[in-house]
């Protein structure tokens, strides 16, 4: 009697601790305000230069560039701003934006649900993404997040629209 006595104690304390453990991790709170989408139209890539760092340090000469026949190095985009076909997904759409400046893309923009799951995944998707395709030559060339596969798949599909629609 005093085994299964003791046994069930245990087994009720052990299983009041799993809950207690469990009611006592609170979820991330999600944002409540979407975020308005980058306008690519009026955004400017061009680095202001820095001033050099004053000090005592010598100045190297610097290295001439050979001259680039701009005519010779055909860049397959035509500049401009150009919008993917929305990507819809079991978790909302998603469209993506793209500037291409001098043949190459100069910066990214999607829209994208920011409720329920949605809210964790895709804002840090979104933007490890949106890193990958400024090198990107075509969706392809973008990794997929683990984890946020749909958001992924979408945001490729509509990137290749955008791509396609930027072709020279």
């Amino acid at each position: 009697m005093r085994r299964s006595t003791a046994a069930a104690i245990g087994t009720l304390t052990g299983a009041a601790l799993i809950v207690g453990v469990r009611l006592s991790v609170q979820p991330p709170a999600a944002p409540v305000v979407a975020q308005a989408p980058l306008d690519l139209a009026d955004s400017d890539t061009s680095a202001k230069p820095s001033a050099p760092p004053s000090g005592s340090a010598s100045k190297k000469p610097e290295a001439k560039k050979p001259a680039v026949d701009k005519e010779a190095v055909k860049s397959p985009f035509k500049d401009g701003v150009f919008k993917g076909k929305a990507s819809n997904n079991p978790y909302g759409t998603i469209q993506v934006s793209i500037r291409v400046t001098d043949g190459k893309i100069a910066a990214a923009s999607a829209t994208f649900p920011l409720t329920g799951d949605s809210a964790t995944i895709n804002p840090p998707a979104i933007a490890s993404l949106k890193q990958e395709t400024l090198t990107a030559k075509t969706a392809d060339d973008v990794n997929a997040v683990s984890g946020a596969t749909y958001t992924s798949k979408s945001y490729k599909e509509s990137l290749q629209a955008a791509l396609d629609a930027a072709k020279a």
